[in-house]
């Protein structure tokens, strides 16, 4: 079983991970994450959500010599949070924590709250991971993020959805699959769970 521990050790960061309990991503969602960034080295990532992915992510980034972490973040405290964890790595260059509030839109004529994308840099985004927004907020929270970011994907874009255990999660990714057929989709047995979709457009 890996540990948050022995993911700083890989990175090699000097600081421990910034974990808060209940909030942050489990150990062996990170080290999924880390290993896909290490092995494919994409070049735009973003992710719903920041904290201690934001970070790993980043660092995948800064050992690969390229790439970039943007973090849709809708609490400000948090995004200031981020931040100040991004800067004390060192590791400003490679990760953007955007304040993004939630904001009203339309997906399969439902309504939802979803981050603001407009400060969202205008490229192909080869690497999603979706932690947020919050469960709690409505039903099927996390489900406007392959629709309306499904454009912005790149060729071979993955998609890594968490807590993919949960009935919601996989209610969504049901709806997701229906999104294109060139969508596949794998599921890893994790702590929490996670999909992972391959976008082959």
């Amino acid at each position: 079983m890996q540990t948050y521990t022995q993911i700083q050790k890989d990175l090699n960061l000097k600081q421990p991970l910034p974990i808060t309990p209940d909030w942050s991503a489990a150990a062996d969602f990170l080290e999924l994450i880390k290993r896909h960034c290490l092995e494919v080295k994409p070049a735009m990532i973003v992710e719903c959500s920041s904290g201690a992915t934001t970070v790993v992510l980043a660092q995948c980034c800064k050992l690969n010599n390229q790439g970039k972490v943007f973090s849709l973040e809708n609490g400000e405290e948090y995004a200031i949070n981020t931040r100040n964890n991004i800067k004390e790595a060192g590791l400003d260059s490679y990760a953007e924590v955007i304040h993004a509030p939630l904001e009203m839109v339309e997906v399969n004529n439902e309504n939802y709250q979803w981050y603001e994308t407009k400060n969202l840099p205008n490229q192909k985004i080869d690497m999603l991971v979706i932690d947020g927004p919050p469960g709690f907020i409505q039903k099927h929270s996390r489900l406007p993020a392959l629709p309306l970011l499904f454009d912005r994907l790149a060729d071979n874009a993955v998609v890594f959805l968490d807590d993919a255990d949960r009935d919601e999660e996989r209610e969504i990714v049901e709806m997701w699959l229906g999104i294109d057929s060139g969508i596949e989709h794998e599921y890893v047995e994790t702590e929490r769970g996670c999909s992972m979709l391959m976008v082959n457009k």
